[in-house]
């Protein structure tokens, strides 16, 4: 008889440790298949009441100005974007320029960063060569009002990273531009360190890079330390790659005021510049500057690419961000990455799907 139990209780045992472990197997594999919409913008600047409030939208009302993408955003598990410029009514101009009628400074209303918030976005990044223009006074007031929204900032010396949970997803985001004030991207160990500690602490890591020589002349990855009018904009290429190295899931660049290719590399997406995504009044938004692509890209929770789209949006002279149906920017997209990455497996269509081809 106890020998009778004794087989019951093993059989038992074994059913029991089995079903475990199946449970255990689904959710491991309901975690694979887990997947995240992360979505990125370029430049954003709403207008700027320096050196003249005429630089300002009309009725200084900044939302119409995104109301016709603000629900491609909020679809979006998390909307990343890079804040041109600081939010001030009273901060003094600190940049040095030779004419003060004629410097481009922006600084935006602060009513206007509500906008920000009624649009979707998450995270603002504010490493870039206009976050200083009204020093730290225009600083503070952005991140003073950017923690009163709830929005996440990272990329200034003081607040150089941000670490945030939603949706019980643990994120950390990293920016990185050439600028004073600003984290360096030109000190590659330190970003890297960066970005590892991130890495231990959260389940995904976005970086954003403020880098890159600017304009309709400098739409190419060159893969070389770029400058412009003098200055040293960073090697964005070798810089991408280090953070990806380093454990970063997806690097976002801007800086050009153009797009540029895009890239899958060590299962991780990079685009190398999402141009101007919403800039009223002082940009050239002639030609690729006038196009704004949406980067929404589909991660697992390991933080690898599974798939994304290029949402065509565009800028008509100073009537804000809209839908394109010409898909202007994703076809420009898909010929920059077949030009400078011709090794790459992405496949980007016409209207701006992004495949990962298998390797042969």
């Amino acid at each position: 008889m106890k020998l009778f139990f004794f087989f019951i209780f093993a059989i038992f045992f074994i059913v029991s440790n089995g079903i475990a472990q199946i449970n255990d197997t689904v959710k491991t594999d309901s975690s694979i298949l887990k997947t995240l919409s992360i979505i990125g913008v370029g430049d954003m600047m709403l207008g700027t009441n320096f050196p003249a409030e005429w630089y300002l939208p009309a009725n200084k009302d900044c939302y119409p100005l995104m109301a016709d993408i603000k629900d491609i955003l909020l679809e979006a598990d998390l909307a990343v974007g890079n804040l041109e410029g600081c939010f001030s009514d009273t901060a003094p101009l600190v940049k040095r320029c030779k004419d003060s009628t004629k410097c481009y400074a922006f600084r935006m209303p602060e009513h206007f960063a509500g906008c920000f918030k009624d649009a979707g976005f998450d995270v603002l990044t504010i490493a870039n060569n206009h976050s200083g223009d009204f020093g730290d006074l225009g600083r503070n007031t952005t991140v003073k009002l950017l923690d009163s929204l709830g929005i996440h900032h990272a990329g200034w010396i003081k607040y150089p990273t941000a670490i945030f949970t939603k949706d019980s997803i643990t994120y950390g985001i990293a920016a990185f531009a050439p600028n004073k004030g600003t984290v360096s991207i030109y000190d590659t160990i330190s970003a890297k360190g960066t970005i590892m500690a991130l890495k231990e602490k959260c389940d995904i890591v976005i970086t954003t890079f403020h880098g890159g020589a600017e304009g309709n002349k400098h739409q190419h990855v060159t893969r070389k330390t770029e400058t412009f009018y003098g200055e040293n904009r960073g090697n964005v290429y070798e810089f991408s790659h280090a953070l990806i190295n380093a454990g970063a899931d997806i690097a976002f660049g801007h800086g050009p005021h153009v797009p540029r290719a895009i890239e899958v590399y060590q299962n991780r997406f990079i685009a190398y510049s999402l141009g101007n995504f919403c800039t009223y009044g002082r940009f050239n938004l002639s030609g690729p500057n006038g196009l704004a692509p949406i980067a929404k890209i589909e991660i697992n929770m390991q933080g690898e690419f599974v798939a994304g789209k290029i949402i065509s949006a565009k800028q008509p002279k100073k009537g804000g961000t809209v839908i394109d149906a010409d898909h202007g920017a994703a076809k420009l997209i898909k010929v920059l990455t077949e030009s400078d990455f011709p090794e790459s497996q992405l496949k980007i269509s016409e209207t701006g799907d992004i495949t990962l081809l298998p390797i042969d």
